[in-house]
């Protein structure tokens, strides 16, 4: 496996965590549940789950009203995204 190889599979591993957390937390507000703590999403999206965390997010239309969210979401994918492109395709 190459280390551009290993990245990709962190990111998609990332999204996948951070896409179920929008899906539970969402369950869990609806049920009146413990929910997940703020920091723990940001955390998830800010470890390479950021394009998870925004798909959960408008699938399962959870945190959308929050400005910070989905600012803070859209910022982290856009830091993600070039710096995938730089890691990728750096000459």
């Amino acid at each position: 496996m190459t280390i551009q190889q290993g990245v990709l599979i962190w990111l998609l591993v990332m999204s996948a965590v951070s896409f179920a957390a929008m899906g539970l937390d969402k369950l869990y507000a609806r049920r009146g549940e413990r929910r997940t703590p703020e920091k723990r999403l940001f955390l998830y999206a800010a470890l390479g789950g950021a394009v998870g965390g925004l798909l959960g997010m408008y699938l399962f239309r959870h945190k959308t009203k929050h400005w910070y969210f989905v600012f803070g979401f859209w910022a982290l994918f856009a830091l993600q995204a070039a710096g995938l492109y730089w890691f990728l395709f750096r000459a």
